[in-house]
């Protein structure tokens, strides 16, 4: 398989309309950036949960999966399911975390997800990130939305398990869900992994990019 290679990484940005889908979208990509990286900056950006339990899960869930990270976490409180309707709010916080920083990757849901906060945030995500390697990633839920992706992370050894076990330890509130659990969790990365010739992997969409051939 032909391997893409994006050069040094110092910078992140992450979005999300909900807590705990960065973490099930991207969990072990997070955490072998961190620990390939040190000082690796982070900025992220949550539409809903401020105010509410959530919102504590995520902070020490992210502070988990990006250890020794330079964290810089937002979480606003626009109502769960109705991102949509608060689009310039969503619009005007996307163009913020745009404005803050220089991230060489940045990391937003993918186009075809089915839930109407998540394609708002994969909508908006490339009208103020024109200069950046955009990577849509997947949330494992119960709608039959699973996408056909095109980039893979093949995951370091271990990543899989410990990804599947901080999900569980740092989302209670998600615990009764039928579909959250590790066996659900390690299929994904295992199917992943098969469609890329290693153990488990992370996958995502690419809308765009430019290609440097022979390595000039």
């Amino acid at each position: 398989m032909i391997r893409l290679d994006t050069g040094a990484v110092r910078e992140i940005a992450l979005l999300a309309a909900h807590c705990d889908d960065l973490a099930i979208g991207l969990g072990g990509t997070l955490l072998t950036l961190a620990n390939a990286v040190p000082g690796l900056r982070i900025r992220a950006l949550v539409l809903t949960g401020a105010g509410t339990e959530r919102a504590g899960e995520e902070e020490r869930a992210l502070a988990a999966f990006c250890p020794g990270a330079e964290l810089d976490l937002r979480i606003l409180d626009v109502p769960d399911g109705y991102a949509p309707a608060h689009w310039e709010r969503a619009k005007n916080a996307v163009a913020a975390l745009r404005r803050g920083g220089n991230p060489d990757l940045v990391f937003a849901p993918q186009r075809g997800d089915a839930h109407q906060d998540h394609r708002l945030l994969a909508e908006l995500t490339p009208t103020e990130f024109r200069d950046q390697l955009v990577l849509g990633y997947e949330i494992l839920k119960w709608e039959t939305d699973t996408p056909q992706p095109s980039v893979f992370h093949p995951l370091p050894e271990g990543y899989a398990e410990l990804k599947a076990e901080l999900l569980l330890k740092h989302y209670p509130s998600q615990r009764d869900r039928d579909w959250f659990d590790e066996q659900s969790f390690l299929a994904l990365t295992r199917l992943r992994g098969v469609q890329c010739r290693a153990w488990h992997a992370e996958a995502f969409l690419l809308d765009k990019a430019t290609i440097t051939f022979g390595g000039a």
